[in-house]
């Protein structure tokens, strides 16, 4: 997204720079996944949950690199839960930098389950900057549809 100057009403206005669409998969390996148990609850019954810290490689064509984050977690008897970020770095459709990407699911009995994930806006570095883009994470594989910035 740019800002364009409108001489109509000598006003700004933002203007949507379309850049490079692409729909990437990139698999992944989990290579840490240190969790620690949050304390007991108070409430037996209670569902248990948990943080999390995590590292990944990512070895796709569009996609190559190494992230590092944090997860949060709940499993409950009859569904669960989680919410994480990872800061990813390396090369995506040949350019290199960094980004945040936030990502989470929630499953149980009787309901729907549900899977995204989504670039942190403003995250993205040197010739990523100003990239946006949503998608899942799902049995290790990253399926995201991103805009590039021209």
């Amino acid at each position: 997204m740019c800002l364009s100057q409108n001489s109509k009403t000598a006003g700004w206005a933002q203007v949507h720079d379309p850049g490079m669409d692409l729909h990437l998969t990139a698999p992944f390996t989990l290579d840490t996944w240190d969790a620690v148990a949050d304390p007991a609850p108070a409430e037996p019954d209670a569902p248990p949950t948990g943080r999390v810290v995590l590292a990944k490689t990512y070895r796709g064509d569009d996609l190559s690199g190494s992230a590092t984050g944090h997860a949060l977690t709940t499993r409950g008897e009859a569904g669960a839960s989680y919410v994480a970020q990872e800061r990813i770095a390396g090369t995506l459709a040949g350019r290199r930098g960094s980004f945040v990407l936030e990502h989470g699911a929630s499953m149980g009995e009787g309901v729907e389950t549900v899977q995204w994930a989504r670039v942190v806006a403003g995250s993205a570095t040197a010739a990523l900057a100003g990239l946006t883009g949503t998608g899942t994470v799902a049995h290790e594989l990253l399926t995201l549809d991103v805009v590039l910035p021209d």
